[in-house]
């Protein structure tokens, strides 16, 4: 599926990763499986990913010490964390999850209707944040290449337009670690009307 959002499944069966699959195969997602904590790590080094759905359960290297490694590499640790269980073993889990840096524990077998609308809250997060990246980045090469009145026209935009994106990172990142951001349609807002503000000028 070109373009399509990443999404890292990790369980040590492999029953669970194809029922993984299936459920989020009607969201705009390319989901990428592998069967430890080790080959999780190893596709990290490699690719960018919006989510980890990620098993507690599975031998050698547990869900929370794959998790803890994530949250201490520096290019990985925003990734958001969905940790999957059995229902029987929630509980004292469930709290080691959150403590480990997980946005949400579902327990399975999992809603699989909760699952997808769960999962696609982050995938619209992270092509909202995409966009914003590549907004930001087309504008401080217009500021580069901008001279005299332009280019203090872009100055001005350019700082409201950094004030504005903050606020939405700061929203993310409160999504990221299971806050709520109930301000974020409305700062991705203010910044669309500053981004207008630059186009008509152009």
């Amino acid at each position: 599926m070109p373009n399509a959002t990443r999404i890292l499944a990790v369980d040590d069966r492999e029953e669970n990763l194809v029922a993984l699959t299936a459920v989020l195969d009607a969201l705009p997602v390319e989901v990428v499986t592998v069967t430890s904590g080790q080959a999780a790590l190893k596709e990290l080094l490699n690719d960018d990913f919006a989510l980890i759905l990620l098993d507690v359960v599975m031998p050698e290297m547990d869900g929370f010490e794959t998790a803890g490694h994530i949250k201490a590499r520096p290019r990985t640790r925003d990734i958001p964390i969905i940790f999957l269980t059995a229902a029987g073993e929630a509980g004292e889990q469930a709290f080691r999850g959150y403590a480990a840096g997980a946005v949400d524990y579902l327990t399975k077998p999992f809603d699989p209707w909760l699952l997808r609308a769960k999962v696609a809250v982050f995938v619209e997060l992270n092509r909202r944040n995409a966009e914003l990246r590549r907004q930001s980045a087309l504008l401080r090469q217009t500021l580069a290449e901008s001279t005299g009145d332009a280019a203090a026209g872009c100055n001005r935009i350019l700082a409201v337009l950094d004030e504005r994106l903050a606020l939405v990172e700061d929203d993310v990142a409160r999504l990221g670690s299971g806050e709520p951001a109930d301000d974020l349609a409305e700062h991705v807002a203010a910044l669309r009307l500053a981004l207008d503000a630059l186009s008509a000028g152009a």
